[in-house]
């Protein structure tokens, strides 16, 4: 078989050059490399049996080891993982399901009831992998996990992939709509998952030269939930150069706990997703804690920025551990490193730069503003949706095709960027990504609001919080948490108001568009 700079084709590259290292540990379950290719080799099979190359695998689950296995066994039968945020509600649920043509959908029992709920309206969902979690029986949904895997073969599958296979993020919409951001394996690879960080490889077996040897091999925990980008880029990039990777599986977020795991798994490195991690683990560390830390040399943040304070906080606690801002986005890869205190300013890629509105790079140090842009290893567009593929990524005078997806920033003199925002006004709220269209949709539907707006305001544990600012209708009167339980119907805990600001009138700009620099400052006023 031909090796490809495809994501398989590295993972058994890798696997057979370290079999016997420890690969994946989550909770009790430990998984040599030889251990999850041979996994793996069986999802894919099983996978094969009943769909064909191309089909959409949805994983709906908390962290666990069999979350890698299907990612994985997707992959290898040339078929499309897809990433379902396990707060969903049902409907937001039904839409990415039936957006991304889902044919396979491996759920963990517990969340099976959701999903139970709405299966009559996704025609295209053929079969339901289900993993146990101890939480109940049978309920005569899907078949189990493991016996479906039970006694189907090990071996490697006699299969030729690509570099064209396809793999997918699915990440919030402009108006809050979850979309499919499609790359190429050979993409994706060499934009966020370790590819881009070192010298280019000349062939797929070059890269077990990029195994790390046995006395340095490196052991990475990952808090984020796999269902996120930047775990998945994380988990990648470990496994792809030989390493450990730890997840955190437990349900919700115990900072003690997340220290007794790095020290007791002699964790060198920690990927997280900002402050709404990082500063329990900072209070953790200032409040004491039993677990040895001397192995531990980086924390890494990506998907949201670590404030000043929090840096300042784990620098004072592990003064010779380095940490690390990551930038990219679902539509960009890994694109940037931060190891200072400037929150925003980012050591870049070659292949990124800020284009003006002419698609054209800014002249360094000219404090101009543009469009964080990136170019070369970029997806190739949105699934089914041709209209925002050619608003994100677009193609310069000059013939080069860039992915554009919203973040503006200036060039420093010294070439680095200084990222300004997101112009779409999105919410980032501990590592989730909120639009606020889709949460005054919401709120208007409400019988006491007439109108909404939404915003984040500043944040210490989660960055932004989202405030909303309404009128009401006349004689009406209305609480946050009244708002908030009437939002929960239709969205995901983490889109709900967490502040609330009554006006007389909600201000816009006579075309009817939202002003949400007043909005901002309205809620910022309380």
């Amino acid at each position: 078989m031909t090796r490809q700079f495809n994501l398989a084709d590295l993972f058994e590259l890798v696997a057979a050059e370290a079999p016997d290292r420890l690969a994946v540990v989550a909770g009790e379950r430990r998984l040599t490399f030889r251990d999850l290719d041979a996994r793996t080799n069986q999802v894919g099979r099983w996978l094969l049996d009943h769909a064909d190359p191309g089909a959409k695998v949805a994983i709906y689950s908390w962290n666990r080891a069999e979350w890698v296995e299907a990612f994985l066994g997707a992959f290898k039968a040339r078929m499309v993982p897809v990433n379902l945020n396990y707060r969903y509600t049902g409907a937001e649920l039904r839409y990415v399901i039936d957006n991304a043509d889902a044919e396979i959908v491996v759920v963990e029992r517990g969340f099976l009831p959701v999903l139970t709920e709405i299966l009559a309206e996704l025609p295209s969902v053929a079969h339901v992998l289900v993993l146990d979690d101890g939480t109940g029986p049978d309920s005569g949904v899907g078949v189990d996990y493991e016996q479906a895997l039970a006694g189907v073969s090990s071996a490697p599958l006699d299969i030729d992939r690509s570099p064209d296979d396809l793999y997918m993020l699915f990440t919030g919409g402009t108006t809050g709509m979850p979309k499919g951001v499609m790359w190429r394996h050979e993409d994706i690879y060499f934009a966020a998952m370790s590819g881009m960080k070192q010298d280019a490889l000349e062939s797929p077996e070059a890269i077990k030269g990029r195994v790390f040897p046995d006395e340095l091999v490196l052991s990475s925990f990952v808090g984020a939930p796999l269902m996120h980008g930047a775990a998945q880029w994380g988990l990648m990039s470990i496994l792809l150069m030989g390493g450990t990777t730890v997840l955190y599986s437990a349900h919700g977020f115990d900072p003690v706990e997340v220290w007794q795991i790095v020290g007791r798994e002699r964790c060198s490195g920690i990927s997280l997703v900002g402050d709404a991690m990082a500063r329990p683990l900072a209070d953790a560390l200032a409040g004491g804690i039993d677990a040895d830390l001397s192995n531990l040399k980086m924390i890494s943040s990506g998907g949201a920025v670590l404030s000043p304070a929090v840096k300042d906080e784990l620098r004072a606690h592990l003064p010779n551990v380095g940490i690390n801002d990551s930038f990219g986005a679902s539509e960009l890869g890994a694109s940037g490193s931060n190891t200072g205190s400037d929150a925003r300013r980012f050591v870049v890629t070659p292949e990124m730069n800020v284009l003006d509105d002419d698609l054209r790079p800014v002249v360094p140090g000219s404090g101009t503003i543009g469009r964080v842009a990136r170019t070369g290893h970029i997806p190739l567009g949105y699934y089914k949706d041709e209209a925002k593929t050619a608003a994100t990524f677009v193609t310069d005078p000059e013939g080069h095709r860039w992915a554009v997806p919203g973040d503006f920033g200036t060039v420093e003199a010294d070439g680095t960027i200084q990222l300004l925002g997101r112009g779409s006004q999105c919410i980032n709220t501990g590592g989730e990504k909120v639009y606020p269209e889709e949460v005054e949709e919401a709120l208007k539907s409400h019988p006491a609001v007439f109108d909404a707006l939404v915003v984040g305001v500043p944040d210490e544990r989660f960055t932004e919080r989202i405030a909303a600012v309404v009128s009401l209708r006349p004689g009406t009167t209305v609480a946050l948490e009244d708002l908030a339980a009437h939002c929960r119907q239709t969205l995901a805990g983490y889109k709900l108001p967490r502040q609330l600001t009554v006006v007389d009138v909600v201000r816009r700009t006579p075309a009817g568009k939202a002003d949400y620099r007043w909005a901002k400052e309205t809620a910022a006023q309380g």
